[in-house]
């Protein structure tokens, strides 16, 4: 299994992007908020997961570890394939999916194109014991500190598209102030960083 790459970012498209390694350019199918993170021709991490099938060998890249393993879980439910389990990464952000799973909460489930209410209660039923809890926490629980979970995520991904540890230490702590509520999905805070940084895509 090919668990992540690290190259030079040498194209997009819509549905992904060309990370070029050793010479060797490899596709990689991303969600809209994992490419939001990635710049052509700066270096970049991603987490991967390889889907063979018998006529194709396709990878599937994530911002991050956490994106990765949840895709591979999602694809453990009855009807649920690598495309839609995407798809379910590219509408919520993983602790939404925990929290909709563990709550049996469908309404959210259904946001996603491609499942239906019996589809939502399926994931409910066959996931909810083995999904985890939410990794960031709420209100109160220091999601802006220092030992919250993204802030080392987003930290990484600034240090590895080409800025210091002193300039990302700073976007991080400019972002992690703007935070009241809900803490948002690691690629829309590696955006944010970004922008901070005044290199927006």
């Amino acid at each position: 299994m090919i668990a992540s790459v690290r190259g030079r970012v040498a194209a997009f498209s819509p549905d992904g992007a060309v990370i070029e390694i050793g010479g060797v350019g490899l596709a990689v199918h991303c969600t809209p908020g994992t490419l939001a993170g990635l710049r052509v021709g700066a270096d970049a991490r991603l987490a991967t997961s390889l889907v063979v099938r018998e006529d194709s060998l396709t990878l599937y890249g994530f911002a991050d570890d956490d994106e990765r393993q949840l895709f591979e879980l999602l694809q453990t439910a009855s009807g649920v394939g690598p495309r839609l389990a995407q798809a379910v990464l590219a509408v919520l952000s993983p602790d939404t999916v925990r929290k909709a799973v563990a709550s049996g909460d469908t309404a959210t489930l259904i946001r996603v194109p491609g499942i239906g209410k019996k589809g939502a209660e399926r994931l409910v039923l066959e996931l909810r014991d083995r999904i985890g809890a939410p990794i960031l926490s709420g209100p109160g629980d220091g999601v802006g500190g220092p030992a919250a979970p993204w802030v080392e995520q987003v930290r990484q991904g600034l240090v590895g598209l080409g800025w210091t540890a002193s300039q990302a230490d700073q976007a991080v702590a400019s972002v992690a102030e703007t935070i009241d509520g809900e803490v948002p999905s690691v690629p829309v805070l590696l955006r944010q960083a970004i922008r901070v940084l005044g290199r927006s895509r």
